[in-house]
């Protein structure tokens, strides 16, 4: 969820709402945390009843094709998609003290700002970042609940599962390393490791959603 924090947000409506947003969490506020983020003021997904309505955040993992030709072992197979995604679920809560929310949006930058050698400082003076602030809506909204959904090809064996991940590094682009050094870490089959970290049993246990 920090690594990939741009998120999808979809409230259910008489028919569902859907926004594209960036969202932080955290989890030291409320019972299960909180994500916050904002929207531009012309979205008018901000507008629905968000007290009555719940709202799920989708968070969008490193994923990439599966070749059944990964696979060593010689099984019969066939072509999949692996994922990782995480899906949040909650009521969202309208922030409209604008000291409360200028303490959101600084969080924003400051998340943000933190991976560049020079962040920006936010020079802008008061009353024109008001004005802009005037411009979106900042929400916050406390986690009901949190869940991971893997497919990993976590049902296969472990030479099937390092086949997987030999397969996504040799495609050579972006999406499909970052999709290898997830599955490595989280089947225990980082190459630093030189074990595997995680039980035969666990490693083959059920795939998520969508096989």
């Amino acid at each position: 969820m920090r690594r990939y924090s741009f998120a999808t947000l979809i409230t259910a409506h008489a028919k569902a709402v859907v926004s594209h947003l960036p969202m932080i969490f955290d989890e030291t506020a409320g019972t299960e945390g909180t994500l916050y983020g904002h929207f531009a003021r012309p979205n008018t997904h901000w507008q629905l009843d968000h007290q009555r309505l719940e709202s799920i955040a989708i968070f969008h993992g490193p994923h990439a094709y599966i070749s059944p030709t990964f696979y060593p072992d010689g099984a019969l197979a066939v072509p999949t998609w692996n994922y990782a995604t995480v899906h949040v679920s909650g009521h969202l809560r309208l922030i409209e003290d604008m000291e409360e929310a200028k303490g959101v949006i600084a969080r924003l930058i400051r998340f943000y700002e933190s991976g560049n050698a020079k962040p920006w400082a936010n020079p802008l003076p008061t009353e024109l970042f008001e004005k802009m602030m005037r411009g979106i809506v900042v929400f916050e909204m406390p986690v009901k609940t949190i869940e991971g959904k893997y497919k990993l090809s976590q049902n296969r064996s472990i030479a099937d599962q390092r086949g997987a991940i030999a397969g996504l590094r040799a495609r050579g682009d972006s999406e499909a390393n970052m999709l290898a050094d997830f599955a490595a870490e989280y089947l225990g089959l980082c190459e630093s490791n030189g074990t595997d970290g995680r039980s035969e049993d666990l490693a083959r246990g059920e795939e998520g959603v969508g096989d």
